[in-house]
């Protein structure tokens, strides 16, 4: 009987297409590898045939774990359910089913681990994307190391090797709005980066719409910055510093010129600018009280529908 040292996670939604090929690379890199390396595959829902072949090479392999979630439950609770049941001794390797993340830098990673880093993050110097995405992609890690009160690398994704300790720690954090490479960076222990050039999708197209991204993003910046609050502090002391000035310029203007503004314009202006920052406060603080109505429920993350599992490598 074999206990896994590594477990490779790949959480895959409508991969039908690149799945063959992942297979053929994690294949080849477990038979050429002298780790114990188990693959826990993770299907989100999916509408092709991705679950049908999980299911089928799970069956044949004793290699695979196939966990299937009951719907589509998004990216980053796909990935939480297979680190959860990843049993890798030593570490969890995750990557994306698209194969943008090369399986073959676990041994890179792996001797990583063994200087003593918990985690080995992978850092993405080239990204092969349209102008648009990384452009997007380049200020919203900066502006996310800039406000948040974690120190959170940049341009890394959910790429990296985790050593089991983070793992067992990130097993008990039960946020359900959850930005997992945020939650890696504020576990702490000792962890480093490995820059890589990241591939473009080996076929098909991104599964992650943009306004997936943007609910990632928010995620990120509500999750790991109190910036938000503050600013809308910030906006209230402006406000009143502008209203102030005003009013002071009213108050100028009548003593000294018997002149006082009058008119529409002004008092469109007063009503735009107090509105306008109410209803600013009021959208973020929403974001925070719907975090909270969501944790509050504290319903499972996800629903395990089916899970195929070779008691044997264990």
């Amino acid at each position: 009987m074999k206990i896994p040292q590594i477990s490779i996670v790949a959480p895959l939604y409508n991969e039908s297409e690149t799945f063959p090929l992942l297979v053929e690379r994690i294949n080849a890199l477990m038979d050429s590898s002298p780790l114990a390396i188990e693959v826990v595959l993770i299907d989100d829902g999916s509408k092709d045939d991705t679950a049908l072949r999980m299911r089928q090479l799970a069956l044949t392999d004793e290699r695979y774990h196939g966990v299937f979630l009951s719907r589509n439950h998004g990216h980053q609770l796909a990935l939480t359910a297979g680190i959860a049941s990843a049993r890798g001794t030593e570490a969890i390797f995750v990557i994306d089913g698209d194969l943008q993340d090369p399986p073959e830098l676990l041994p890179d990673f792996y001797k990583l681990l063994q200087e003593g880093n918990d985690v080995v993050y992978a850092v993405r110097k080239k990204r092969k994307e349209g102008f648009v995405k990384k452009t997007g992609y380049h200020l919203f890690y900066r502006l996310l190391r800039s406000i948040s009160y974690v120190e959170i690398p940049l341009d890394s994704g959910d790429f990296a090797l985790i050593s089991r300790r983070v793992v067992d720690v990130l097993n008990k954090m039960p946020e359900e709005s959850r930005y997992l490479r945020g939650m890696r960076s504020w576990i702490g222990f000792k962890q480093i980066g490995f820059e890589y050039e990241r591939d473009a999708r080996a076929a098909g197209e991104s599964k992650y719409s943009f306004r997936q991204l943007f609910g990632l993003a928010y995620n990120g910046i509500f999750n790991f910055s109190e910036f938000p609050i503050k600013f809308m502090s910030r906006m209230g002391v402006l406000a009143i510093l502008i209203s102030l000035i005003y009013f002071l310029t009213v108050v100028v203007k009548k003593m000294f010129f018997s002149h006082v503004i009058e008119g529409f314009t002004s008092l469109l202006f007063v009503i735009i600018l107090f509105s306008g920052v109410q209803l600013l406060a009021l959208g973020i603080i929403g974001e925070y009280v719907l975090r909270i109505f969501f944790q509050s429920k504290n319903r499972p993350l996800f629903i395990i529908k089916e899970e195929i599992i070779n008691r044997e490598y264990i």
